[in-house]
């Protein structure tokens, strides 16, 4: 349960992080709304994972996924360069992400 909730709170990651960028320093309200609800449940989520997951692990898992997934949604959605070095630096991310889980 605690790697699902972990995986949840990963994602809510990348959701807080554009919907910071989408409130354009918090002068729109509903993404700033978008991003407190978000930071909380991420936050939270991440908290309850660590109650079993050593953090090191969970705090990389939780980081490497919401940046990559905050990456892609950039490169995919907001027109952000999209590089074969971009790519396997992501790629990278993602092997270490799986060897922590792996690993675990």
């Amino acid at each position: 349960m605690a790697w699902l909730v972990l995986l949840v709170s990963s994602f809510l990651e990348t959701v807080w992080a554009v919907a910071l960028e989408s409130s354009r320093g918090f002068t729109r309200p509903v993404p700033a709304a978008v991003f407190g609800v978000a930071l909380l449940f991420s936050m939270g989520g991440l908290a309850y994972a660590m109650r079993t997951i050593p953090i090191g692990t969970g705090y990389a898992v939780w980081v490497g996924i919401g940046a990559v997934g905050t990456a892609v949604y950039g490169m995919t959605v907001l027109g952000d360069a999209v590089t074969a070095a971009r790519i396997a630096c992501l790629l990278l991310i993602v092997s270490g992400v799986v060897g922590l889980k792996v690993l675990h």
